[in-house]
This record gives C-alpha cells, structure tokens and sequence, in this order.
C-alpha cells in the first residue's frame, strides 16, 4: 500500500462568520492510499481555532504514516498514532473505506450510495446581521427547508427573539423546526434566563449554551432548561474512556456528532453507542469540510436511519471546492454515484 497527500486552500464564496471569528479561506489535506491501482481519498479539514489538532503538523504525522502503509499496517495501529489527531483520523478512515470499496468515492455501500434514499438536513442561517439574517431566513423557507438553524449569542437577546418572532409569524412557518446553537457564548449564570426568552417560540434543541468543560453547571442547564440541551464542543477531546461517564453527569437531550472534530467514523459510532444506552438523541453535523468530507459524513450519517434532520452543508461554501458526491433538493441530501461540480 502507497500513501500520499495533496494540501489545499479553499476559499469562501463570502466571509463565513462565526462565535470565534471569520473565515475567508481554510487549509484541507486529502489523503489517498493506493494498492492494486485502486486508491482510496479521505479529507482532514481541522478548524484551526476550535479542533484539538487545528494548529498541529498534519503533515510530519502523514510522512510517519507512510511507513504504515509500506508494511500493510492495520488501520487500529493508524488511529492509535493519529490519536491526538481527529481530523487526521477521519480523513484515514475514510480513504481505507473508499479503498476498500473500489475508489470511486462509496464508503458505506448501500441505498443511499446506490441513489435510492435520501437523508433530511437543516438550513443553516449564518450569524449575520439581523437583517441579513432575516432575508437568509426567508431564502432558506423558499428553497423548502423545513428546519433552520440559527446562530445565536453573538447578538443581545431581544433582537434574536424578535428575528424568530417574525420566522414564526409567517403563514409558511406554521410546521418549521427552528434549532439555536450558542456555540457557548453564555454564563452559566444567564444561561437559563436567555433560553426562557427563547422557548416562546417553539424551539426543537439549543447546542452548546455554556461553554465546554463545566460539567456540573451544564448538568444544571440540562436539567432546568425549557429548551432540550444538544452538546456540541463539550465532546470534542473526550477520550472514549470518559465518554460515558460524561453524558451521565451532564444527561443532555442530544448530542452534535461531527467525525472531524470527533476523531472520524469510530469515535462517533461510540459516542452513538453511549448515547443510545441512555436514551439521549443525536445528529451528525459537518464543520466546514470540503466536498469529499462532506460526502463522508452524509453517507455515514445514511447507515443509521435517523429520522431527524442531520447538520449537513450543501457544498457551496467555496470557490473552489472539489467534486461533489452530493446534490440537494430542498431539505434532502441525495449521492451522486458519478461526482459533479456545485
């Protein structure tokens, strides 16, 4: 087996705004691992702010990596050195999955990658201005989205509350599931107040409303809050020893499951796992990724028959991004067996 990688700068088709600032550009490394002339593609794509690996030398782990593949190692030897390394870990499992079904961009075998089902997604509306957020919103309903989700924290309450005030006073709304993601930007302290401000409008979920690492506290929100808590960032560099523990603690109603920031296929099928034994809810969610990443995800994401919408791009973030094994049609996200460009 061959191993080599390509780097590359995506840039954004318009600013992407964020809690922890802006992007206009976003540095992915693609994967391939080749044998019998077949190869295989996976993409790492950290978020240089936010994953545990956003700032480490991806590449000095790939050459290490490449005497892996010279000696046919088995790929739990490649997620033991690539431990600290999620994004790096996806992108792994992910080209040995293509590899293994042929390199033509299938990784999970099945009706969604023979065309045959299709997975429900959300509209994201990107933090903005109120009103930029306002005509996104109406966008995101025309195009037949039948869950938004909505970046709040960065704004003060009342205005975000009257956004949703006007989303839920059109006559098209009546049946619209409306998500909020905090991203973290409240204390522990205020937390409660600002979701009684926010459960007037019939809210399915609020992610990550305190920042991670306080157990106890968001164990308190969880518990008092009229808005069913997803944890989001609280999983990321959570070993998988201490994944159980975790959601017995907190309890939360769901939680946000993203293969890059979690460490890939495997650390998400255990975090799915825990939550399952308790009863809590989940959906899969991608963090910027390219195409390829994306693709990933969504057939991943396909295998699990989960009813609920899943967090998932349409692919038209970038200028330049790669082909597409994914189209959308309105809020259904659809395997193209032969890749396209968006």
């Amino acid at each position: 087996m061959q191993l080599h990688w390509e780097k590359h700068t995506l840039q954004f088709i318009k600013p992407a705004k964020t809690s922890r600032g802006e992007y206009t550009q976003k540095d992915h490394v693609l994967v391939f691992l080749s044998q019998n002339r077949i190869t295989g593609c996976g993409e790492a794509a950290p978020l240089p702010d936010l994953s545990i690996d956003g700032q480490a030398p991806l590449v000095e782990v790939l050459t290490q990596l490449q005497y892996f593949a010279a000696e046919n190692y088995p790929i739990s030897e490649w997620l033991r050195l690539t431990a600290e390394y999620p994004s790096l870990q996806f992108a792994i499992e992910s080209a040995f999955l293509d590899l293994q079904n042929g390199g033509k961009g299938v990784l999970f075998p099945g009706p969604f990658t023979e065309g045959n089902e299709s997975i429900p997604f959300n509209g994201l509306v990107w933090m903005n201005t109120i009103e930029d957020m306002w005509e996104e919103a109406q966008s995101k309903m025309a195009q037949g989205f039948s869950c938004l989700k909505f970046k709040v924290g960065a704004l003060d309450t009342d205005s975000e509350c009257r956004l949703l005030e006007k989303v839920r006073n059109l006559k098209n709304a009546f049946n619209l599931t409306i998500r909020l993601d905090a991203n973290g930007a409240w204390s522990a302290d205020e937390t409660l107040l600002h979701l009684k401000e926010f459960a007037r409008f019939e809210v399915h979920s609020i992610e990550q409303p305190i920042k991670a690492g306080q157990p106890e506290a968001m164990q308190e929100v969880c518990a008092k809050s009229p808005i069913p808590v997803a944890l989001d960032e609280e999983l990321i560099g959570v070993s998988p020893e201490k994944a159980e523990n975790l959601l017995k603690t907190i309890r939360p109603a769901f939680v946000v499951l993203k293969p890059t920031l979690l460490g890939g296929f495997t650390a998400c099928d255990n975090w799915l796992f825990q939550a399952q034994k308790q009863n809590i809810g989940w959906w899969a969610t991608s963090a910027l990724e390219g195409n390829i990443g994306l693709s990933a995800i969504a057939q991943w994401a396909a295998t699990k028959h989960n009813p609920l919408h899943q967090g998932l791009g349409t692919g038209a973030l970038y200028q330049n991004n790669f082909l597409s094994h994914t189209r959308t049609e309105k809020d259904r996200m659809w395997f193209l067996q032969k890749p396209a460009t968006i």
